[in-house]
């Protein structure tokens, strides 16, 4: 267990140290927060009733889904793989702690958005925050999970940038974030329903514990859990 939390704080630190994530952890998120939740308000005075959902699901994204997988690349292509067979260390605490570390950093950037927003926009504090965090805090672990697929499978930084982007995107224009999906043509609005920007954000604005908000995200999560324990276990064999 010491071991373990050695292996999240150093995987904390070489975030920080990390130019690649500070960008996909803090900067772009902060700077995309700042700019469209400006822009939002000015043009639309009801986007402050969900202006902390559709910002912190944009942030909650980009780190998950574009930032996590970075790291993943970086240590199983390595040699620091090698070493870790030598000192007989199993090599999933290399996933679980840059799991668990960029779950710390994603979330600590969702707690600036949550407390800057009211005070910088006017934006509506969601009524039941119980209900907020543990639906924020789920969607962290899904979108870290679906990162976590692209950074164990991908070969390199450049495709994984690339492949990331597949994901990323949709959830911009499909998720409601930037516009109510009721605008979108019927297609898109169903293919935006395998996207878990989608279901997080439905979920945090209803700020409703009923299962029915929110299980998509467990099969999603579930899904991707299992892909990248296989691909685990296949680079332990190998």
């Amino acid at each position: 267990m010491k071991a373990m939390l050695y292996e999240i704080f150093l995987h904390m630190k070489l975030n920080v140290r990390s130019k690649e994530l500070l960008v996909h952890y803090y900067i772009v998120p902060f700077i995309f927060y700042i700019l469209m939740s400006s822009v939002f308000t000015s043009i639309m005075p009801d986007a402050r009733l969900t202006l902390i959902q559709s910002m912190t699901v944009f942030s909650v994204t980009m780190g998950g889904v574009m930032g996590s997988p970075y790291p993943l690349i970086e240590f199983y292509a390595s040699e620091v793989k090698k070493a870790y067979h030598v000192g007989n260390i199993p090599l999933w605490t290399l996933a679980a702690g840059n799991f668990l570390s960029s779950l710390v950093h994603i979330f600590a950037m969702s707690l600036v958005i949550f407390f800057t927003a009211p005070a910088f926009f006017d934006a509506k504090v969601p009524a039941d925050l119980t209900a907020y965090f543990l639906l924020l805090l789920l969607l962290i672990v899904v979108s870290l999970s679906v990162g976590m697929v692209f950074g164990l499978y991908s070969k390199s930084s450049s495709k994984v940038g690339m492949a990331t982007q597949l994901i990323f995107m949709p959830s911009m224009i499909m998720s409601g974030i930037m516009f109510p999906v009721t605008m979108l043509p019927e297609a898109l609005q169903t293919a935006g329903k395998v996207l878990p920007a989608t279901w997080g954000f439905e979920a945090m604005c209803a700020a409703d514990l009923q299962f029915g908000n929110y299980y998509p995200l467990l099969i999603i999560m579930a899904i991707a859990l299992a892909l990248s324990l296989l691909r685990l276990r296949k680079i332990s064999i190998d």
